[in-house]
C-alpha cells in the first residue's frame, strides 16, 4: 500500500534496497499510472514492452510523451498486456504509424484519452480504426497530424459520438465538410481547437455552435476567413463558452464581439491579438458582461485608447477576477491605462512591448499598488547626441553591437 503512492524514479530505488523490497517495488499494482516524460525520453521499444508485460491489466495511464524511439512493434505488445489502459500520451512520438491505433482498436477498448500530437504518419485509417475498436474515446489530440482529412473525421465521429476534447490544430487539409460531421455527431464536444486550419470558414464553424451546445473552449486562431457570423453563432448557440481564441481572425468587429459578450457571461480567457478592427467599444462590451474574465489578449489592437482600458478596469471582472493583459503593439495606450489598472488587485502579468507612449514612471507607479505584478516591456536605449564640434559620428551601444 505504502510503494503505491511512490513515484517511477522512487521506486526503481527502492527495488535496489532489497529482494523483497524489489519483489514489492516492481509488482504491477504499484504502476497504474507512469509518465516517462520527466524521467527519461531516450527509451526503446523494449522498455516498453518489458512495463507493460510487468503491469499488463493494471496499467491506466501511460504517458510516452517525447519519446521518439518507440515504434509501432513495442506498442503492439503494449496493446496487447495493457488491455485496461484508458489514458495514452504518445505526443511527438515520431516512429508511429497507423498501425499503432489498429493495435490500439483491436485490444484497448476501455481507451478514454488519446494523444498523438506531432505524429506527422498518422492518416485516416488510425481514425477508422479508433472509431471501430475504441467507442469510450472521450479526448483526442491529433495536433499536426496534416494527412488527416474530413474523410477521417467522418470516420471517427461516426464511432466515437461522445468526444469531448477535439484538438485538430495544424490539420491544414481540413474543410468546413469536416465540421459539420463534428457538429452533427458529437453533441458531447466541450472543447475544440482548430488553430491554423486555415481552409475553415463561417459555414463549418457555424454548424458545430449549432450542434455543439456545451462547447466552452473554441480556438480559432489563423482561421482568418471567418468573420462576426461565428460570434454571432457562438453568442445564440453556446452559453457556457469560457475560453475563445481567435488571434489573427482579422475580419471581426466590434459588432460581432457585442453580441458574443453579451450572451456568453462565463468567459474567462479571450485571445484577441491581431483582430485589428476592434475598439474600445469592445472592451466596454466585455466591462460590463462578462464578470469572470481572466485573461485578455489585445497585442496589436492598434485602435485600443485609454478609454477602453479604463472601461475595463472599471468593470466587473477587474478587482478579483483579472489575471493577464495584454497590450503589446497597442500605439495609443498610455501611462493613463497603467492608473485605470492599478485598482485590479488580482492582476499577476501585463504585456506592454512596443507601447511607446508608455513610460518607466508609469510602471513604477503601478507597482507601488501591484507589488507583485510582472511587468513585461522594452525601452530603446537612447542614443548619445553627436559630439559638439567633432566630425566622427556615435553611436549608441546596440548600433555598436549590431
Amino acid at each position: 500500500r505504502i510503494f503505491s503512492f511512490l513515484d517511477v524514479v522512487t521506486l526503481c530505488r527502492c527495488a535496489q534496497v532489497s529482494r523483497a523490497w524489489n519483489v514489492l517495488a516492481l509488482d504491477g499494482s504499484n504502476w497504474q499510472r507512469i509518465d516517462l516524460f520527466n524521467f527519461q525520453r531516450d527509451i526503446e521499444g523494449r522498455v516498453v514492452e518489458n512495463i507493460s508485460k510487468r503491469c499488463g491489466g493494471f496499467l491506466r495511464k501511460l504517458s510516452l510523451r517525447g519519446c521518439q524511439g518507440v515504434g509501432d512493434n513495442a506498442l503492439r505488445t503494449f496493446a496487447q498486456n495493457c488491455r485496461n489502459i484508458e489514458v495514452l500520451n504518445l505526443n511527438g512520438c515520431t516512429k508511429i504509424t497507423d498501425a499503432t491505433c489498429t493495435s490500439l482498436s483491436k485490444f484497448c477498448s476501455k481507451l478514454r484519452h488519446l494523444d498523438l500530437a506531432s505524429c506527422t504518419s498518422i492518416t485516416n485509417l488510425s481514425l477508422k480504426a479508433l472509431s471501430e475498436g475504441c467507442p469510450l474515446l472521450e479526448q483526442l489530440i491529433i495536433s499536426w497530424c496534416d494527412h488527416v482529412t474530413k474523410d477521417g473525421i467522418q470516420a471517427l465521429v461516426r464511432g466515437c459520438g461522445g468526444l469531448r476534447v477535439l484538438s485538430l490544430k495544424g490539420c491544414t487539409q481540413l474543410e468546413d465538410e469536416a465540421l459539420k460531421f463534428i457538429g452533427a455527431h458529437c453533441p458531447e464536444l466541450v472543447t475544440l481547437n482548430l488553430q491554423t486550419c486555415l481552409q475553415i470558414t463561417d459555414d463549418g464553424l457555424i454548424t458545430i455552435c449549432r450542434g455543439c451546445h456545451k462547447l466552452q473552449s473554441l480556438c480559432a486562431s489563423g482561421c482568418s476567413n471567418i468573420t462576426d457570423a461565428i460570434l454571432n453563432a457562438l453568442g445564440q448557440n453556446c452559453p457556457r463558452l469560457r475560453i475563445l481564441e481567435v488571434a489573427r481572425c482579422s475580419q471581426l468587429t466590434d459588432v460581432g464581439f457585442t453580441t458574443l459578450a453579451r450572451n456568453c457571461h462565463e468567459l474567462e480567457k479571450m485571445d484577441l491579438e491581431e483582430c485589428v478592427q476592434i475598439t474600445d467599444s469592445t472592451l466596454i462590451q466585455l466591462s460590463i458582461h462578462c464578470p469572470r474574465l481572466q485573461v485578455l489578449s489585445l497585442s496589436h489592437c492598434e485602435l485600443i485608447t485609454d478609454d477602453g482600458i479604463r472601461h475595463l478596469g472599471n468593470g466587473a471582472c477587474a478587482h478579483d477576477r483579472l489575471e493577464v493583459i495584454e497590450l503589446d503593439n497597442c500605439p495609443l495606450i498610455t501611462d493613463a491605462s497603467l492608473e485605470h489598472l492599478k485598482s485590479c488587485h488580482s492582476l499577476e502579468r501585463i504585456e506592454l512591448y512596443d507601447c511607446q507612449q508608455i513610460t518607466r514612471a508609469g510602471i513604477k507607479r503601478l507597482r507601488t499598488h501591484l507589488p507583485n505584478i510582472k511587468v513585461h516591456a522594452y525601452f530603446a536605449p537612447v542614443t548619445p547626441p553627436p559630439s559638439v564640434g567633432g566630425s566622427r559620428q556615435r553611436f549608441c551601444r546596440c548600433c555598436i553591437i549590431l
